[in-house]
């Protein structure tokens, strides 16, 4: 197996999914083969974007792609894709991230390498540029951004320096990442509310939903988020409230949600807030999901949390 850097254009020719599929040419075909189950690195080039190196995640598989004479198809593993919490840069001091574009004298390398959309990668450059996407204290930064000694570091003090391969697998790291990802894409307003709350010490109420949960096979992309309320969150994951073909328009099982209570909690119009970045946007497959395998599948257990416990 070899690890990879995989080059992304948001308008490319090729059709992408980053967290599902990696549509490349013929010419690449044995170098993504050999890296069948194991991790790459998604890059997009300064010309297309600011991003540089923003993600990574594990090819499952390859197959010809339908309809496509000399193309191919690189299955992303499920669960494995994860966005890189801060974009990673090419250059770094004015040298490359990765060994293979780098002349003896640290410089970058001239000629065509670079614009390769498919790279071998050391291992040592792919542990460099996650330990910079993904730091190993992420989880730290995240506990103490808004409480200097939160009492969970007590509980377990080295548990913010694991390895790369483990922290990438290890779903209490990989929640803080989407949820920080999903939080600032939407600038920290709930999607369906519209509202912006912070409690006294300044630390955000919003939540990171999954829109398709990740154990029926949903991913941590942002596009695979939504930056929910917490009583909005519990409706969204019961079924009670989903999201329209149109992708903004939210929908109300009004046969379970009182309508005084759906007129409290969703902004006025009924429409879901879209993030910033377009590219950040719910995808419409997801949303797709969500409806016809969550929306209305049932009563939940328990209270609902507008309801008086008294």
């Amino acid at each position: 197996m070899v690890k990879l850097v995989l080059l992304h254009k948001a308008d490319s020719i090729y059709e992408d999914e980053p967290d599902i599929v990696y549509d490349f040419p013929r010419p690449y075909l044995k170098a993504v083969e050999e890296a069948v189950g194991d991790w790459i690195v998604y890059y997009e080039p300064v010309k297309a974007g600011p991003r540089g190196y923003f993600a990574v995640a594990k090819i499952g598989r390859v197959i010809p792609k339908p309809g496509a004479e000399g193309r191919f198809l690189a299955m992303i593993a499920p669960g494995s894709f994860l966005p890189f919490d801060r974009e990673v840069p090419r250059l770094l001091n004015g040298r490359p991230m990765e060994a293979a574009l780098t002349d003896p004298d640290g410089r970058p390398k001239k000629g065509g390498a670079q614009q390769l959309a498919v790279r071998r990668l050391a291992e040592a450059d792919f542990a460099r540029i996650v330990d910079l996407g993904l730091p190993p204290q992420l989880e730290r930064i995240e506990a103490t951004r808004y409480d200097p000694q939160p009492a969970e570091l007590a509980e377990d003090a080295g548990l913010f320096e694991r390895p790369v391969l483990e922290r990438l697998t290890r779903r209490p790291y990989r929640d803080v990442a989407f949820r920080r990802k999903v939080r600032a894409a939407y600038g920290y307003r709930c999607a369906m509310s519209g509202l912006m709350l912070r409690n006294g010490g300044g630390r955000p109420e919003v939540q990171a939903a999954h829109i398709r949960p990740v154990e029926r096979q949903g991913s941590d992309s942002v596009r695979n988020g939504l930056a929910l309320s917490g009583t909005l969150h519990w409706m969204f994951d019961r079924g009670l409230i989903s999201v329209a073909e149109d992708c903004e328009t939210i929908l109300v099982s009004h046969n379970k949600v009182p309508g005084d209570v759906s007129r409290r909690l969703l902004a006025p119009g009924g429409k879901l807030v879209r993030p910033e970045d377009a590219r950040n946007a719910p995808h419409p497959e997801n949303l797709r999901w969500h409806r016809e395998n969550v929306f209305g599948r049932g009563l939940p257990d328990g209270p609902a949390p507008w309801e008086d416990r008294a």
